[in-house]
């Protein structure tokens, strides 16, 4: 539709809600549910089919993981730029699927795969072909584009639905939040089990094709709904506009600052912005020169600057503090990913030298899987916390979420510190008695099988599961509300990039702990064989960082002003949702 000849009635946004929002959920569980399945086992699926090296066929997942979590930004960019959520998730879920396609097509014609390696005595197995990686890589990359372009998107798509202006509105923007968190870890229990079982155990062909279907349905789903949602218009780069910002003030950083900046900078607010109209803040008072008018600077008729990298509006520059202020916050979602990530990663090891056995039968519970008692203890508790008790505190405190996002993202990082401690001290005690007490076994690493039970990891797990769903739902909830509204595919991205500087951090955790302790008195924490290492140390190691981190959070938070308040406003306690303006 061209521009000027919308009506008043379209240009009102129709708030669906509820009614929008069972296609926006199906779309995530079944997006979720085939990404999942089909990247969760794919290390396995690369050394047993395309007879490529463990190291090679890490780093090639490794990469992958990467590049999808990464990725999210420049999607989230071009949504907010350019192109808006609708159309961006659309696009997206088109890629995705057709990168699930080829990869199972890999699986399901032998000319697409190197042969069957019977045996490598005779000889190195043969890998791929030139055309067959090229193949398999374009899936990779198919793939790559869907994340880039779901992932910022799809929270922020789904909560478009709902009116800001209205309390009702408010709070099924916070419900939404909670249910998607829901279903990206039902997602990702249906994957861990039910698909790598399949692709394991069945046939590689089946394996991949449920997940290439369950993408197909996301895509169907998706569209299916397109009359009922709400798509909110691209308004120009915010990334450019916060660089105004950040010239213009560097350009008149020598400038004074008038005596009331609220009333004297240069003001000026477009019309047709879907962004809030933002009081005046005293925090980062430099980015309020970059507001200072001089005798150079011009405006046009519409009141704009004419040149917006030397003269920016106060509006500009309070939404370029939004971001700033945030910053801080999401830093301290490192340490906290650290703690939930190098637990599940030692669990698997942890799980392997104990007793697995299921009642007196010879059946084993795989130790990859122990990560579902955290996922299912994050999917029972979603629904309570949402229905029992965001009402209860509602009652108690007035606020609209019973909490502030703040609020639920510390109470996460003190059940991550619990989390920890209560992971060491189980391993003591597996460590403890797999030494002192008669073994079942040998691991594949030669490692004494501890006699303790398999039950002793479910409290850590359980915690886990809870902790997310404090800190991580609350963060994608602080993400989404904090950032200008023209920025919230981006905020979405951002979630992702600390999720992906915490995996790295792990690493780089596991490097260093390993060659400070190998060699010393107390020998490696980290060794190969847990009985002979000090894992529990490592764990105490992680709650201490745990510790600071929380510390680092509280001085942020504190200091921390909500989009929307006055200068004089900065608790953590306090929580403002603005009435906000949107486009269809």
């Amino acid at each position: 539709m061209e521009k000027g000849t919308e009506s008043a009635d379209e240009k009102a946004p129709n708030y669906r809600g509820a009614r929008a929002l069972p296609f926006i959920i199906g779309n995530e569980t079944f997006e979720k549910i085939g990404t999942i399945g089909t990247q969760a086992n794919m290390v396995v699926y690369l050394t047993t089919v395309f007879n490529l090296k463990n190291i090679t066929a890490t780093i090639l997942v490794n990469g992958l993981n990467g590049a999808a979590s990464t990725a999210p930004l420049l999607g989230g960019f071009l949504s907010d730029t350019y192109y808006g959520r609708y159309k961006t998730l659309g696009f997206a879920s088109i890629c995705s699927f057709l990168g699930m396609a080829i990869i199972t097509m890999t699986a399901i014609f032998p000319k697409l795969r190197p042969p069957k390696c019977v045996s490598s005595e005779t000889g190195p197995c043969d890998g791929p072909t030139t055309w067959q990686s090229a193949v398999l890589l374009s899936g990779f990359g198919f793939i790559i584009i869907g994340a880039g372009g779901i992932r910022p998107c799809n929270l922020a798509f789904g909560a478009d639905q709902f009116n800001p202006a209205t309390e009702s509105g408010r709070r099924g923007i916070n419900s939404f939040f909670n249910w998607y968190y829901f279903t990206f870890t039902f997602a990702m229990m249906v994957s861990v089990s039910f698909i790598v079982y399949v692709q394991s155990n069945i046939s590689w062909a089946i394996g991949l094709t449920i997940p290439a279907f369950l993408m197909f349905m996301s895509c169907a789903v998706f569209f299916l709904g397109s009359k009922l949602y709400v798509k909110v218009k691209p308004e120009g780069s915010p990334v450019i506009s916060l660089a105004q910002v950040l010239v213009a003030a560097t350009m008149k950083r020598k400038l004074k600052l008038p005596e009331n900046p609220a009333l004297d900078l240069f003001s000026y607010f477009p019309t047709d912005s879907i962004n809030s109209k933002l009081p005046y803040t005293d925090q980062f008072r430099i980015l309020d020169k970059a507001a200072i008018r001089t005798i150079e600077d011009q405006v046009n008729s519409n009141g704009s600057a004419s040149n917006p990298w030397k003269l920016c509006g106060r509006q500009q520059v309070e939404e370029a503090k939004c971001v700033l202020r945030v910053l801080p916050i999401w830093a301290s979602a490192f340490l906290y990913f650290v703690c939930i990530f190098q637990l599940q990663n030692y669990t698997v090891l942890e799980a392997l030298q104990l007793d697995r056995r299921l009642g007196n039968g010879g059946f084993e519970i795989p130790a990859a899987s122990f990560i579902i008692f955290a996922m299912l203890s994050l999917t029972i508790f979603i629904p309570i916390y949402d229905r029992v008790l965001v009402p209860t505190l509602r009652n108690l405190t007035g606020k609209e979420g019973g909490i502030t996002p703040l609020q639920r993202m510390g109470i996460g990082i003190v059940m991550s510190i619990l989390t920890m401690v209560c992971a060491a001290l189980v391993e003591e005690h597996r460590r403890h008695l797999a030494i002192t007490r008669p073994t079942i076994g040998f691991s594949s690493k030669g490692g004494a099988i501890s006699s303790m039970s398999w039950m002793w990891l479910i409290p850590q797990q359980l915690l886990a599961g809870l902790t997310e769903a404090f800190n991580s739902v609350g963060q994608i909830e602080f993400y989404y509300k904090q950032f200008p509204e023209n920025m919230r595919s981006i905020a979405n991205a951002v979630f992702f990039l600390g999720i992906a500087i915490a995996s790295f951090l792990c690493s780089l955790m596991i490097y260093v702990v390993h060659h400070a302790t190998d060699g010393s008195r107390g020998g490696d924490w980290l060794a190969e064989d847990l009985n002979k290492g000090n894992l529990d140390n490592f764990f105490y190691l992680i709650a201490a960082s745990g510790v600071v981190n929380l510390v680092y959070f509280v001085i942020c938070a504190s200091w921390y002003r909500y989009k929307g308040t006055g200068p004089s406003t900065s608790e953590l306690t306090m929580e403002v949702t603005p009435v906000e303006k949107q486009t269809v």
